[in-house]
């Protein structure tokens, strides 16, 4: 029921963003971010905006997708999820501007980064898959959905999110399949559970892709990102996906 609520399509979550996107006056955004500041200097605060609620404006963390809401003081805030009630179904204030952020994110990606599975005959759609290969339903989604994806038309690109870090065993395989040289085939071995040569080759981009994956607010893998910038966390049949895709 909730997933029926929730999903709004990206024409209308642009619509409202841009209507509620009123600009915060300079001298108001630094007296926020100060505040904040001067209590956590460790964390970066940014693009201060207004919410629907008067009095109470939106902070984003680290120049991702996560963000705060703060008092017009910049004493107090609320970490969570504010909703906003529509006939029909509820509007998560925070990710319709989250969505924008991510999709432009999302565009800094070369298509040489990606591992590319592509589409069968005519490209439908494309999403991106962060995964870990050490992750049991990142394999069942590859052996299992992905071969269903591509057969329907939709591209899947993967980006590499190894759960445990840059010094672990986990970076040391997915790394492997990036240097690869051919890339699609080593990740689909180490999806089988199939052992790769090591090979930690310079300059892959496996932890900015790490990084990139944390900034659009993956927490977990799978997590799918669409082109309109909606991020599906976890594991989802091809039906359901295809339902999503409209095709």
């Amino acid at each position: 029921m909730f997933q029926r609520l929730f999903f709004i399509p990206l024409a209308f979550i642009l619509a409202v963003t841009a209507a509620q996107a009123d600009e915060v006056p300079a001298e108001l955004s630094a007296s926020i971010i100060g505040k904040l500041s001067s209590a956590l200097p460790d964390l970066e605060f940014s693009g201060v905006e207004t919410s629907p609620v008067e009095g109470l404006y939106i902070v984003r963390i680290d120049g991702g997708t996560e963000s705060i809401y703060v008092s017009k003081s910049g004493e107090y805030f609320l970490v969570g999820n504010l909703y906003q009630a529509r006939s029909g179904h509820f509007v998560d204030v925070a990710d319709m501007k989250a969505n924008q952020i991510r999709r432009e994110l999302m565009s800094s990606v070369k298509a040489d980064d990606a591992i590319v599975f592509p589409a069968s005959g005519e490209k439908k759609a494309v999403i991106y898959v962060f995964t870990d290969v050490d992750c049991g339903y990142c394999r069942k989604l590859h052996n299992e959905v992905v071969p269903d994806l591509t057969a329907k038309g939709v591209e899947v690109r993967y980006l590499a999110f190894p759960r445990a870090g840059v010094h672990s065993n986990s970076y040391r395989k997915i790394a492997s399949a990036w240097c690869a040289e051919d890339k699609p085939a080593a990740l689909t071995m180490l999806k089988q559970n199939r052992p790769v040569a090591e090979n930690i080759c310079q300059g892959n981009p496996v932890a900015s892709q790490l990084a990139l994956g944390r900034k659009v607010g993956v927490t977990g893998t799978p997590a799918l990102v669409l082109e309109d910038g909606t991020m599906l966390p976890g594991y989802r049949p091809a039906a359901a996906l295809l339902k999503i895709l409209d095709i």
